[in-house]
């Protein structure tokens, strides 16, 4: 029995921009985490500080790490699914003005 993909693979003209965008989020994200140790690393007491609600800073901290990655994932997938969509639309015209 042959094992092939589920859908075929071939290039994608959107790699290069979701390479771009994944490297820009990813730096994003690892300076706002990095911000996180070094609040932790410099001034641990800070962390132990009432913020919200009854809440010290390390678990908003915490929290909002989760949910920022969270909605960065659902942007990347947005961002990604709107070029691709660019793309075969874009596609589609072109094969259009060649018939």
């Amino acid at each position: 029995m042959l094992h092939e993909p589920a859908t075929p693979a071939g290039k994608d003209p959107a790699g290069p921009y979701k390479i771009r965008l994944g490297i820009r989020m990813f730096i994003l994200y690892a300076l706002f985490y990095a911000s996180f140790v070094a609040i932790n690393l410099l001034s641990p007491s800070t962390m132990a500080s009432i913020v919200v609600a009854g809440l010290n800073l390390a678990t908003v901290y915490g929290f909002t790490l989760i949910i920022v990655a969270l909605v960065e994932a659902l942007l990347y997938d947005w961002f990604c699914r709107k070029k691709e969509a660019f793309y075969i639309q874009a596609e589609k015209s072109e094969g259009k003005d060649k018939a």
